[in-house]
């Protein structure tokens, strides 16, 4: 599924879903696997899996009769590295003030 709009920042907003992709960091698993881990209902847990697939951070795969969930690394670090070019790019900009 192609990364939404609203994208992985939103999405990673909400700390259950956090938890989700720190659970995922392990390995791929079925979405049973990851209820098991959490005290939300499974429709609430159904949302937060489309919400991470829409904003490309998880890949859902059908396997018979399992839904299995794999984390998007490479999106992850794609995310990590614009925030620290955003960051080094601030504190360029601070010093630059500075010295004016």
């Amino acid at each position: 599924m192609a990364p939404s709009a609203r994208g992985p920042f939103e999405a990673l907003a909400d700390p259950n879903r956090r938890a989700i992709l720190r659970l995922l960091r392990q390995g791929s698993l079925t979405a049973g696997e990851v209820a098991a881990a959490f005290e939300l209902t499974r429709p609430t847990l159904s949302h937060h899996f489309k919400v991470l697939e829409s904003a490309g951070l998880v890949r859902s795969e059908k396997r018979g009769t399992h839904v299995v969930y794999t984390l998007q690394s490479n999106v992850l670090e794609d995310l990590a590295s614009e925030l620290l070019e955003l960051t080094a790019s601030v504190k360029a900009a601070t010093r630059r003030k500075g010295k004016a």
